[in-house]
């Protein structure tokens, strides 16, 4: 997918901030905070799943310099408002980082926010160890997130998943609380 070509509105600026970007990396501070402004905050219809903001965002990181990027990326999320957050985790699977913003997962799975646990276990999610890629699992379970945004559900799914799933399931019904029917499948390891 080329997100430079999806994005809709404000070529001439994200042009603009990628060639900053490039040659000097504390540009990314600021413009990532615009990109929003620049590059609208639609769904793009040629990039399903990516917002015009996200997609700039994506492609200011991917102009940093690859021994810059764990940094920025932390600083940025970690310092980002929602959406700046989402956007640094919807990019890292297009990031040459390796697994170093693990910890950038970690804090999303932590969080309330629906959207940012849902992208913490896309596919760069595939760092994650089997142990917290379980919980996060369990937690969109229990938040209501849809199983479909779990990059790779199937193949990592395993007994030790299927026994934690039934656990909440039954506390769930001890409380008289509904279980989602998708997660059903989780326990059928």
């Amino acid at each position: 997918m080329d997100l430079r070509s999806a994005i809709e509105t404000g070529h001439a600026w994200l042009d603009d901030g990628v060639a900053r970007v490039a040659a000097g990396p504390p540009a990314i501070t600021r413009l990532f905070a615009a990109a929003g402004r620049h590059c609208g905050r639609a769904e793009l219809a040629a990039a399903p799943g990516w917002t015009g903001d996200q997609a700039a965002r994506a492609l200011l990181l991917l102009a940093l310099p690859t021994t810059d990027l764990p940094r920025y990326a932390d600083e940025l999320y970690r310092h980002g408002d929602p959406a700046e957050k989402l956007a640094v985790l919807k990019a890292l699977p297009l990031l040459p980082i390796g697994a170093e913003a693990v910890p950038l997962l970690h804090d999303a799975i932590r969080t309330n926010d629906t959207r940012l646990v849902a992208a913490a276990l896309g596919p760069y999610a595939r760092h994650l160890d089997q142990a917290a890629w379980r919980q996060a699992v369990l937690k969109c379970v229990f938040m209501g997130v849809p199983l479909k945004v779990v990059d790779r559900l199937t193949d990592r799914a395993d007994a030790e998943l299927a026994t934690m799933t039934a656990g909440l399931r039954d506390e769930r019904a001890a409380a008289g609380r509904s279980f989602p029917d998708e997660a059903l499948s989780l326990l059928e390891v």
